[in-house]
């Protein structure tokens, strides 16, 4: 059941200002946003005071591995869907590297159905490609909860690869939406382990996977995108040369998206956090990351999300190079941004541009992303004015910890609402981890989308 909600006397962060005001959720859709106040409460509402606090639309994290069906030691819909609703997402989209993988209608019929069961928040799902799974991925278009095809050009997880041209130019001729890549070439990479692979030094986890093998699989997919006139969307773009590039060559089929732990981390953090931070793409280096931000303040990188991909400590201790590559990051996401914010690196409706309006345009996904009358009622009321440390323990992530343990943040999110109703919350002093209040699969919806 949709929710009837007040929020009063809140910084409302709408889309170019921030005001003080008021915002009415009426049967989970944003009725009335009052700015400067005055609305009064009306007996089926919660009331929730927002004084001292900076009421945003709730985040969209377009990029999320949350493991099931297969992998339920790491995670699953619900732990996943928990840790995103405490750190404030309202909607994930799932890639499709699972056990089985989801490359065909049933198996995604499968996953949106474990969804209605066990998530908190709204959700949708990526196909994904293989070289001869054409007549699949034609028989998803239009499918509610289905957000795209997601093709891996280079070896990254499993055996979801497509990298021969042949195939690559079959799919972008014969498929409608969106087609998201993850954009390392297959022949350099291969190259490239057979020099580095054997190293033990996580440092030539950057070489080996290098910017050159970045930027080959980027150029190409665009190619494809162009000559095929097919939507594109690279995921976790990581290399100044490949941002750079993008600036003269995305035009309007091509958009990108940057992970938080690019924009935070660098070099020096790999050598001192070692296998916690080991992904594919790799961590860079510090003038990648400047060059990052740079393109993301500019407009060229459409959205921030996480690509959360959670495994065991005891899986990463086993050391470079046979630690699995990938971290959790949906709970620490949000937070972590208006921390950049707070310490000026942005501001805090650049943050709400790229974590909800960002990938809710690039996926086409309906009224969500911003504060508009009309809009579902997904927000989430956060704390600028607090900073706590987060540690491992405080994580809901089935994996129980974080990259960024130690780390002081702000932004905590004090309340997490999904269509008017309260799915998460935190009382001020009180435990980090704060409280989840929505039973498995009563809140939250599939999601639908235009392109």
């Amino acid at each position: 059941m949709n929710g009837h909600l007040l929020v009063q006397n809140a910084s409302l962060v709408l889309a170019r200002q921030i005001v003080e005001g008021d915002l009415r959720v009426a049967n989970g859709i944003i009725d009335t946003i009052a700015e400067g106040g005055g609305l009064e409460p009306k007996n089926e509402e919660k009331v929730i005071d927002g004084t001292g606090l900076h009421l945003l639309p709730g985040a969209i994290d377009p990029h999320v591995h949350f493991r099931e069906p297969g992998d339920l030691k790491n995670e699953d819909l619900e732990s996943g869907s928990r840790a995103a609703a405490a750190g404030g997402v309202t909607s994930f989209l799932d890639m499709p590297n699972n056990t089985p993988n989801a490359t065909n209608k049933s198996i995604l019929e499968e996953k949106i159905s474990l969804a209605s069961k066990k998530s908190v928040t709204h959700h949708g799902f990526f196909i994904g490609a293989t070289k001869d799974n054409l007549r699949d991925l034609q028989s998803i278009e239009g499918m509610d909860g289905v957000c795209g095809i997601k093709i891996f050009m280079g070896s990254s997880t499993g055996d979801l690869l497509v990298h021969e041209q042949s195939h690559l130019e079959n799919i972008f001729a014969n498929t409608g939406g969106i087609i998201a890549t993850h954009a390392e070439d297959e022949e350099r990479l291969r190259s490239r382990i057979s020099e580095f692979g054997h190293s033990l030094d996580i440092s030539s986890h950057a070489k080996c996977r290098d910017v050159q093998c970045a930027f080959l699989a980027t150029k190409r997919a665009a190619a494809l995108a162009r000559d095929h006139n097919h939507r594109l969307h690279i995921v976790h773009l990581t290399s100044g040369k490949e941002a750079d590039w993008m600036v003269q060559n995305k035009g309007d089929l091509i958009t990108t998206e940057v992970c938080t732990q690019h924009l935070t981390f660098d070099q020096d953090d790999v050598e001192r956090l070692g296998e916690r931070v080991l992904m594919n793409p790799p961590i860079r280096y510090s003038e990648d990351k400047e060059t990052l931000w740079k393109r993301l303040r500019d407009g060229t990188i459409d959205c921030v999300v996480t690509d959360h991909a959670p495994h065991t400590l005891e899986a990463k201790s086993v050391g470079f190079p046979n630690s699995p590559a990938g971290m959790p990051g949906v709970e620490t996401s949000l937070p972590l941004m208006l921390t950049h914010a707070i310490n000026g690196k942005c501001s805090v409706t650049d943050v709400a541009r790229w974590m909800c309006a960002g990938p809710a345009k690039v996926y086409g996904i309906q009224n969500k992303g911003s504060l508009i009358e009309g809009y579902d009622g997904d927000l989430t009321l956060v704390d600028l004015e607090t900073r706590r440390v987060i540690t491992d323990s405080d994580t809901w992530t089935k994996v129980g910890w974080t990259p960024y343990d130690g780390m002081e943040l702000t932004g905590w999110p004090m309340y997490t609402i999904v269509d008017g109703r309260v799915v998460h919350k935190r009382q001020p002093g009180g435990s980090l981890r704060g409280d989840s209040l929505s039973p498995a699969g009563s809140s939250g919806r599939v999601l639908k989308f235009d392109n």
